[in-house]
């Protein structure tokens, strides 16, 4: 899967956290430390050990870099950047029974929104999955040459 790029400055329009929330019933918003434990334990629960790690990495940052998506007091996604390296979107997942609602590309561009304002111009997806929704989603191209990239030679259990 190759990483993709992204430019923070030609971002679409997205509705704020509370329009979102309002239309949608799910909320959108950046986690806070207390929630590190219900968070990390979801995502291992949910996508493996490997996410808990980097998402742990997001909670040790300061604004915290992740957001999560809850909808009546369940978590049902996540996202988190500069998690894995600096300028890096990812890990980021959505409940499967919860998907093709757009909760992950709000979580994505929520994501992309806060990097953008800490000053980035580009955003990294790194390894990018599904590729086609990224570039449908906010116009990001696959960079060349990109796979394995930063994870080559990563150790695994």
């Amino acid at each position: 899967m190759p990483d993709m790029l992204v430019k923070l400055y030609e971002l679409p329009e997205i509705p704020s956290e509370a329009a979102y929330a309002s239309q949608s019933g799910v909320t959108v918003r950046r986690a806070i430390a207390p929630e590190k434990h219900v968070v990390t334990k979801w995502i291992g629960e949910h996508f493996g050990p490997g996410w808990v790690s980097e998402a742990e990495a997001a909670f040790a940052r300061s604004p915290v870099s992740c957001f999560i998506a809850a909808q009546d007091g369940k978590l049902i996604g996540f996202s988190c950047y500069d998690a894995t390296m600096r300028g890096f979107f990812g890990p980021t997942g959505v409940d499967p029974e919860e998907r093709g609602r757009g909760v992950g590309k709000m979580l994505f561009l929520y994501a992309m929104q806060a990097m953008r304002s800490e000053g980035y111009g580009y955003a990294i997806i790194g390894g990018a999955g599904p590729t086609e929704f990224y570039a449908k989603t906010a116009g990001a191209v696959a960079i060349p040459d990109s796979s394995p990239g930063i994870y080559k030679g990563m150790l695994k259990l």
